[in-house]
């Protein structure tokens, strides 16, 4: 009878200690780096649509094409 009850008693503290110090803190943990994550898209989401909306600034035309054939210069091979 003794035996027994140290026995549920032994059984409950480890349900205790297994529930207490493992799956809660693992819980919250969890709980944690999702919000964590869902706070980082939302950032990039929100950097994403402020970027559309502004449209970068325009690209510079070449002002004349002939000024990179001009650019070119010819080397001689050194002996």
């Amino acid at each position: 009878m003794i035996l027994r009850l140290l026995l549920y008693a032994f059984l409950i503290y480890l349900l205790y200690k297994i529930v207490f110090n493992f799956i809660i803190p693992v819980y919250k943990t969890s709980r944690q780096i999702k919000k964590g994550f869902r706070d980082v898209h939302q950032r990039m989401s929100e950097q994403m649509n402020s970027k559309k909306q502004y449209p970068a600034s325009p690209e510079p035309k070449a002002a004349n094409p002939k000024s990179k054939a001009e650019d070119y210069i010819d080397f001689e091979e050194i002996k």
